[in-house]
């Protein structure tokens, strides 16, 4: 099997082992990831063709602006609508495909790698009396199935949180402002940054019961975002949600609004943290590296509108935002061996252990690749709705006073920790055939 992702997606990677399983498991040809969609986004559909006289069917994209038409002048006279879910009953294909590469190399000896053409106008607008761009010809690879025999399996992976798997960066600030007004997903390089720590602060709610609050409503380049605490969690330290359930104690973190929190490390394990400013911790392989009774509390780092910064830099003007670093707390490890955070005294610890200086950094990472959906995932179950997600022990009067409260257990907690890490476990569906 092999994975061709497409369009600036970062959150792929969540998703993408989910799909390879089940690509195995069921043995197809293609298999295309694909989102719940709103009637006439303009994303691609997944859609199940039966020819007219009833010889066969195809499980294949069919383009936004010819889905409309399409359902009009055969089952649907209002054609691309939302039914009672508030969804179209077409789920967005976001090109991210998985392909057998025994097909797929005997598919390109036969024909070259071509891939049939079309004409694919864009428009201003909705009027269709000006063209957006120039008109030309494409090919898309999603129309691949087209190429394939009859006899070929063709299906698709629904992910049903989108969060947790699609936030492209494709569009200009200015088309991202239209979107926005239009009620419309923007896929900006502003919305795909922030979705990221998003994304990051669900998986760490989920699977931990991590207390990172509720987010807040923000503006960066006319663009209007969900504020969460700034969270990037490394590959090497979670490259699936069950590293983060192994990792994090349960209700172990309590971040402060938009906070900074920057994990990156195989063998890092947080057992009781509060972080209400900025916290960078860095592990090289080998340093096992115990974050237990940290409390953090400094001016932290700042994302400041446009509108208050000058000189930005061309990066800058397509996020909308400059992150000014006030102050840091960051703990380097760079030789392995065992160390707790803070360092706990030598009457009390069992072993030698070692602890890193706080200090002041100079630049931020960028948001790295997020987690990966949990393998258990595989199994393709389906499951309604937003999962539920276990609340920590109450935060409010926690920030600026007395020492976090962490450790709490209760067993109804506990269990509505092991069914919300279920659900989570259980959003991919699996449909489709080809």
């Amino acid at each position: 099997m092999c994975a061709s992702p497409q369009d600036t997606n970062a959150l792929v990677f969540r998703a993408l082992l989910a799909a390879l399983g089940l690509s195995v498991a069921n043995d197809y040809d293609m298999n295309s990831l694909a989102v719940p969609r709103k009637a006439k986004e303009a994303i691609g559909a997944i859609t199940k063709l039966d020819k007219a006289d009833g010889s066969g069917s195809m499980t294949v994209n069919v383009e936004y602006n010819q889905l409309d038409p399409l359902l009009r002048s055969t089952i649907n006279k209002d054609g691309d609508v939302n039914d009672a879910s508030g969804w179209s009953p077409f789920p967005g294909n976001i090109n991210q495909l998985v392909l057998k590469l025994s097909s797929y190399t005997e598919q390109l000896s036969k024909t070259g790698g071509n891939i049939s053409e079309f004409v694919n106008p864009k428009y201003r607008d909705f009027s269709k009396t000006a063209f957006k761009s120039s008109t030309r010809l494409e090919c898309m690879m999603q129309d691949y199935p087209k190429a394939l025999p009859g006899d070929a399996k063709v299906g698709f992976t629904v992910v049903n949180q989108v969060w947790a798997t699609y936030s492209p960066v494709k569009n200009s600030p200015a088309d991202a402002r239209t979107k926005a007004a239009e009620g419309n997903p923007t896929h900006s390089a502003t919305t795909g940054e922030m979705d990221i720590y998003k994304a990051n602060c669900e998986a760490l709610k989920l699977m931990s019961g991590a207390d990172v609050g509720q987010p807040s409503e923000g503006m960066y380049n006319g663009v209007p975002v969900e504020e969460w605490p700034r969270v990037v969690l490394s590959p090497s330290f979670a490259p699936s949600l069950a590293q983060i359930k192994h990792k994090v104690s349960q209700h172990s973190i309590l971040l402060a609004p938009k906070s900074a929190l920057v994990l990156d490390g195989p063998d890092i394990r947080i057992r009781n943290l509060k972080v209400d400013g900025a916290l960078v911790v860095k592990a090289v392989s080998g340093a096992e590296v115990t974050i237990d009774g940290l409390a953090v509390s400094n001016a932290g780092w700042k994302w400041t509108p446009l509108e208050q910064v000058k000189d930005a830099t061309p990066e800058e003007a397509i996020r909308g935002f400059r992150v000014i670093r006030n102050e840091t707390s960051e703990f380097i490890f760079d030789k392995p061996g065992q160390y707790t955070v803070p360092e706990k005294s030598a009457a009390a610890a069992e072993q030698p252990t070692a602890a890193a200086e706080a200090a002041t950094i100079q630049h931020i990472p960028e948001p790295a690749v997020p987690e990966q959906i949990a393998i258990a995932a595989l199994q393709g179950t389906i499951a309604g709705g937003p999962p539920a997600t276990p609340n920590s022990a109450a935060a409010a009067g926690r920030f600026g006073s007395s020492a976090p409260v962490f450790g709490q257990r209760d067993d109804a907690a506990e269990a509505a920790a092991g069914v919300a890490a279920k659900a989570f476990e259980a959003v991919v569906q699996q449909a489709g055939g080809q």
